[in-house]
């Protein structure tokens, strides 16, 4: 099986200072993993690098048989229909209702995708996540982990081979973690390959997944699935 994402002696680069340092990395259809390390660490810089934000200094990064390493501006659209992003934030639209802000993420990515049918699918994708009956609201009249529901509703409506997440609960409470991390789990489950960057370090030790950490731009560690001890990264954190 091809993996969805291949990283081959990545480093990146800004001037003297060294973000990533030869770091090489695989992940196949359906897994989920977290990405890990202290500030500073190179977590950020490694996804913009798979959303092709960023170009590699030296090294290559493959995302779905893609080479993101090497797209031309104009390619890169057709790279981000196949890569969705959670942020930390959520990114919301404020004059649009949850449903109109799902929708215009799956037109964005897909210009050939119609009125009704965005806003069907729009609709069956909040229904996943718990928001059936929340697709008129706006997203002041949403709490935040509703919001980030609808931010993950809208990456995932799509379908994208490969889902990438930073610090997608660092603004919610635990309980909503633990609800958001479970979305996440069952996005994995129907194939779509998950990648989350995170400091919850009590997150990462309940759901036993693998594992990759990153220290001063340095993959130092590499642990797969059921194997989590201690993590040394959350001291300096």
């Amino acid at each position: 099986m091809r993996p969805i994402l291949e990283l081959n002696a990545v480093t990146r680069a800004y001037g003297p200072r060294v973000a990533l340092d030869d770091v090489s990395l695989a992940m196949e259809p359906g897994e989920l993993a977290f990405l890990v390390g202290p500030s500073g660490a190179g977590k950020t810089t490694l996804l913009k690098l798979i959303n092709r934000e960023l170009r590699p200094t030296k090294g290559q990064v493959w995302v779905d048989g893609i080479a993101a390493h090497t797209l031309k501006a104009s390619q890169v659209p057709e790279l981000r229909r196949r890569v969705a992003v959670v942020f930390q934030d959520y990114k919301l639209l404020p004059r649009l209702t949850a449903q109109e802000n799902v929708a215009f993420g799956l037109q964005v990515s897909d210009l050939r995708v119609s009125n009704e049918e965005a806003n069907e699918r729009a609709m069956d994708a909040l229904d996943a996540v718990g928001l059936g009956d929340r697709g008129d609201s706006f997203p002041h009249q949403l709490s935040g982990g509703q919001q980030q529901r609808v931010a993950l509703a809208r990456a995932v409506v799509a379908q994208p081979p490969l889902l990438i997440a930073d610090e997608p609960t660092g603004n919610l409470d635990m309980d909503t973690s633990w609800e958001m991390m479970d979305l996440f789990s069952d996005i994995a489950a129907s194939g779509t390959a998950v990648l989350i960057a995170t400091h919850n370090v009590e997150i990462v030790k309940r759901f036993q997944r693998r594992v990759v950490t990153l220290v001063q731009g340095r993959l130092v560690r590499d642990q797969p699935a059921g194997r989590i001890g201690r993590m040394a990264w959350l001291a300096s954190s």
